[in-house]
C-alpha cells in the first residue's frame, strides 16, 4: 500500500478534495487503496467503497455538528437518505433531524460520490485491482451465495421463533432447511449450487 500522496493531480479529484474539506485522516484514501486491492476476503468494490466514503462524509458532517448518533445509526441514516427502499415519512424525518442541527442535507448529498469518481481518485493514487482467476471468481460467488443462504436461514429462524414464543404461530421444536437449485431450461436438468459450480455448468453443455 502506497503512503498518501499529497499532489495535485489527487486534490483535483472530487475524493481527494473532499477529504481535505470534511478534514477526514490523511490515510483515508490509503485505506480505500488497501480495501480495493486486498484479498478477496478484504477487498470492497468500487460501488462499496463510495458507500463506505459517503457514510465517512455524513459521520463527519454529524460530529461536526455534535449530532450524537449509536452503533449503526449512520449507516441507518445513510440508507434512508440514499435507499430506494425507504418511506418518504422515513427519509423526511431523517433529513429533518439533521437539518435541525445545521447540517446542509442537500449539499451532503450533492458531496456524495459516485463509484466513478472512487474510481477516478484511485487510478490518481497509481492503484491497481489484479482481476481473479476464473477459478477464484467461482469459489468467491459460491462462497457468498452460501452465506446468502446461511442468513436467509437465519433471520427465518429468529421470525418462526418469535411468533412462536408470543403465541402467534402453533409449532413445536422446528428446523429451517433453505435449499439453493438451478434449472437448466434447455435439458430441464435441476442442480444445487454445489454441483453446478463443482462439474463447472450443465452437461448438456458439456455434452455439446
Amino acid at each position: 500500500m502506497s503512503e498518501e500522496p499529497l499532489n495535485e493531480s489527487l486534490s483535483r479529484t472530487k475524493v481527494g478534495r473532499l477529504i481535505a474539506e470534511y478534514d477526514l485522516p490523511a490515510e483515508f484514501g490509503a485505506r480505500l487503496e488497501a480495501r480495493w486491492t486486498g484479498d478477496e476476503t478484504e477487498r470492497l468494490s468500487l460501488r462499496d467503497l463510495a458507500d463506505l466514503f459517503n457514510r465517512r462524509l455524513l459521520e463527519a458532517a454529524m460530529a461536526d455538528a455534535d449530532v450524537s448518533s449509536v452503533a449503526g445509526e449512520v449507516e441507518n441514516l445513510y440508507a434512508l437518505l440514499t435507499g430506494d427502499d425507504a418511506s418518504a415519512g422515513d427519509r423526511t424525518e431523517a433529513e429533518n433531524r439533521l437539518e435541525r442541527a445545521g447540517i446542509d442535507v442537500e449539499a451532503l448529498r450533492e458531496d456524495f460520490v459516485t463509484y466513478q469518481a472512487i474510481r477516478t481518485y484511485l487510478q490518481r493514487r497509481g492503484a491497481e485491482y489484479e482481476q481473479p482467476t476464473d477459478e477464484e471468481q467461482v469459489r468467491k460467488d459460491r462462497d457468498r451465495i452460501r452465506g446468502l443462504r446461511t442468513k436467509t436461514a437465519t433471520i427465518t429462524e429468529d421470525r418462526i421463533a418469535s411468533l412462536r414464543n408470543t403465541g402467534r404461530l402453533d409449532l413445536d421444536e422446528f428446523r429451517v432447511f433453505v435449499d439453493v437449485n438451478v434449472l437448466c431450461e434447455s435439458c430441464l436438468t435441476r442442480y444445487s449450487i454445489e454441483e453446478l459450480f463443482e462439474q463447472g455448468g450443465c452437461s448438456c453443455r458439456q455434452e455439446s
